[in-house]
């Protein structure tokens, strides 16, 4: 089979449980501005929940990209790097080139239900082979006598979020 270019997703769900102190700061300050752009769709404070707010405030759809503005300077410390995602040698391999936000739960009273997801697109890899359950890539380069891989582990999370034939 001939080599494909893919991008990989990572989702990556930050929730109560988080443990690793990049996720803990995630969701201490998608919290507190979630709570801070709700005032403004939830005046009357009827509403006690991100899904409340969805379903009877016209606009609370806009609460994602209102409160991804707490994640970008989190996202850029990453320093283009997707995290979680090492290849079989333990290494961090995987370039990112674009990011989205996901609000997926939230209660202005209760911090211990709120729930975002941080979508990584990376950049294009060429997947050369599948081996048992790894993704043998590589970064797409010209072509040459000798090309790096990686193997990457499919795991949870993770998937081919496009895929390109050869040209």
């Amino acid at each position: 089979m001939p080599d494909r270019i893919i991008t990989l997703c990572y989702r990556k769900v930050i929730d109560s449980q988080a443990t690793k102190p990049w996720d803990k700061l995630v969701l201490d300050d998608t919290y507190a501005e979630f709570r801070m752009q709700a005032q403004y769709y939830n005046q009357e404070k009827k509403y006690r929940t991100y899904g409340e707010l969805l379903q009877h405030v016209p606009g609370a759809d806009k609460l994602p990209f209102l409160v991804s503005a707490a994640v970008r300077g989190y996202v850029q410390q990453l320093n283009g790097l997707v995290p979680d995602i090492v290849d079989n040698l333990g290494r961090y391999f995987l370039k990112f080139s674009k990011f989205q936000f996901e609000l997926i739960n939230s209660d202005l009273l209760d911090k211990a239900r709120h729930q975002v997801a941080v979508n990584f697109y990376s950049e294009p890899l060429t997947w050369h082979e599948t081996l048992g359950g790894y993704l043998l890539v590589s970064h797409s380069q010209p072509a040459a006598d000798e090309v790096l891989t990686h193997l990457v582990a499919v795991q949870p999370y993770l998937g081919i979020y496009s895929l390109q034939a050869p040209a």
